[in-house]
């Protein structure tokens, strides 16, 4: 089992999710992905989208400022 960390802080919807979904395409089943973002949109869709997709969205942590991080399992 492998954990990536993924930051999108810099990119703005929809390519927050593209982004995310592309790195979660390249895990194998069981990896972690740790998605680093910005409040706002980011932070509602990314974690929203996974679920819809059918990925196992394990948390959202404040990292600090408005940087947060969500955790998914593939």
């Amino acid at each position: 089992m492998a954990t990536i960390t993924l930051d999108i802080t810099k990119e703005h919807c929809p390519m927050t999710f593209v982004k995310t979904k592309i790195a979660l395409s390249r895990l194998q089943t069981g990896d972690i992905l740790e998605v680093l973002l910005s409040e706002g949109e980011p932070l509602d869709n990314v974690p929203r989208n996974a679920k819809e997709q059918g990925y196992n969205v394990i948390g959202v942590e404040h990292v600090e400022g408005t940087t947060h991080k969500v955790i998914i399992k593939k």
